[in-house]
């Protein structure tokens, strides 16, 4: 099959293609004789019913440094000059995601948009999870001090966390005595309209925080992500290093009990997370990563499978 792709990222110039998912899908697209295109996502629009992005045709290559050739900028139409697009800006998820949300929405029937936007909206990390609740551990969405004070007193060391954030930002640690936790919620209620997600801190994240991949519902791969030092997030970007990793009985669970509901959704390429090999903590739908990682651990082809999905979805709708 051989399709258009258009991609809505960040900066191209400003990834790091040794680790960059969105980077891995676009080689592997071009490998497959896919033409690919890049567009910023401030560029899309809504036009007497039409769809455009100011997008640039990309050719990429695994030298860093000079990992791509752009050609030149020119409006596109999302409903007639491509087949796929990939919707892999970062988040924050706030206004201007959910508007680019909305309008992709409206290419249904015309052209496949993957992760599928409305589900995409309707799932933010923080909240889809709480579907699953049932996998968490005790969780708070608040934003009044006196409720976080009482879980707080309640489980001792907690995680306060932005319920919109990414990439491991902007995540604090407050010890037992609860020292500081008004000061930070201060901060939080001032940055933050929305409420903020709360969990007992668990010690095992000293262990791992796991990145297992579903795509179309079905689990491919993980990685264990540990710590650096002198931090208890183990995110990629904020430090953590990563390890070959399985499966425990209780992660086979989870994907079991998520993976039909993430396939009917439309959501292809899903990462969550999971503490302990049994905390459930979120759900990454936006824009998820670790794929290449997963690859080089396992000699798996990660990207490959993505685009057979889509491939299998695109001949499914005919």
């Amino acid at each position: 099959m051989s399709l258009r792709v258009a991609v809505q990222m960040d900066p191209i110039e400003t990834i790091k293609i040794a680790g960059d998912s969105s980077f891995a899908l676009m080689m592997a697209a071009q490998a497959r004789g896919y033409s690919v295109w890049h567009y910023d996502v401030r560029t899309l629009a809504w036009e007497n019913s039409k769809i455009t992005a100011w997008a640039a045709p990309i050719t990429v290559r695994n030298v860093p440094g000079d990992h791509f050739t752009k050609g030149d900028l020119r409006k596109i139409d999302l409903a007639t000059d491509v087949d796929v697009i990939l919707m892999r800006q970062d988040p924050p998820f706030d206004l201007g995601y959910i508007t680019a949300t909305l309008i992709l929405e409206r290419l249904e029937g015309q052209t496949l948009v993957v992760n599928d936007p409305a589900s995409v909206r309707n799932a933010p990390e923080k909240m889809f999870v709480l579907d699953y609740a049932r996998f968490m551990p005790p969780t708070l969405i608040a934003r009044r001090l006196e409720d976080v004070q009482a879980f707080q007193q309640e489980h001792g060391a907690v995680v306060v966390k932005p319920l919109h954030g990414n990439g491991g930002k902007a995540i604090f640690k407050i010890d037992a005595d609860g020292t500081n936790l008004p000061a930070l919620f201060e901060v939080f209620n001032q940055t933050w309209p929305e409420p903020h997600m709360v969990q007992p801190f668990i010690p095992e994240v000293a262990l791992g925080d796991k990145r297992i991949v579903l795509i179309d519902g079905e689990f491919t791969g993980a990685i264990n992500r540990k710590p650096g030092e002198g931090e208890f997030r183990s995110n990629l970007a904020q430090g953590g290093y990563a390890e070959k990793a399985e499966l425990t009985p209780r992660e086979e669970e989870i994907c079991a009990a998520m993976g039909p509901e993430l396939k009917k959704r439309g959501l292809v390429f899903v990462g969550i997370d999971v503490i302990g090999g049994k905390w459930l903590t979120e759900i990454n739908v936006t824009s998820p990563t670790g794929i290449v990682v997963i690859d080089k651990f396992n000699g798996t082809d990660t990207p490959g499978l993505i685009w057979n999905a889509i491939e299998r979805r695109l001949a499914a709708a005919g």
